[in-house]
């Protein structure tokens, strides 16, 4: 979906937790462009800013987000990675590639509670065999319509391999 149609949809989509608990991905090569954020303290500053800047660049490459698919690395206090899943390269922005096998939980909850989130994802990848493991967040909704749908769902991913 692009940014126009999520637009047209609402700001963001009704989500459906159920095809992405407890799934596996196995990936590779898959394309993604990517960007960063600055925080203070996780709590991400321009996050509009530059979330706009990366859909205006897919929209005017003829490009597809799939599946709404944007993951988060918050790297440290000051800075988040992200991440939108793209169907094919978009010039003027960074164009990377995962490959790995990943696995899910589905949250439900505040923003807040992002770090026992992170947690729980780090603690079932350990689980899974995999020391310091790449953690992921995909935040399905923003706080405006995690209010209008009554929900706020987030999938952890977690790469154990």
């Amino acid at each position: 979906m692009s940014s126009t149609d999520t637009q047209n949809v609402e700001c963001c989509p009704k989500f459906d937790p159920e095809p992405w608990k407890g799934r596996t991905y196995d990936w590779h090569d898959k394309l993604f462009v990517t960007d960063h954020t600055a925080s203070l303290f996780y709590f991400p500053l321009n996050m509009g800013k530059v979330i706009t800047r990366m859909m205006k660049n897919i929209d005017t490459a003829g490009a597809v987000c799939q599946d709404n698919l944007m993951l988060t690395s918050d790297k440290s206090p000051w800075r988040s990675d992200h991440f939108v899943a793209v169907d094919k390269e978009v010039p003027g922005i960074q164009n990377v590639k995962m490959s790995g096998k990943f696995i899910t939980k589905v949250f439900e909850g505040p923003y807040n509670k992002a770090k026992d989130w992170y947690g729980e994802m780090n603690r079932m990848a350990v689980e899974a065999g995999k020391k310091n493991p790449e953690i992921f967040m995909y935040y399905t909704t923003c706080p405006k319509c995690a209010k209008k749908w009554g929900k706020n769902y987030v999938v952890g991913f977690a790469k154990v391999d």
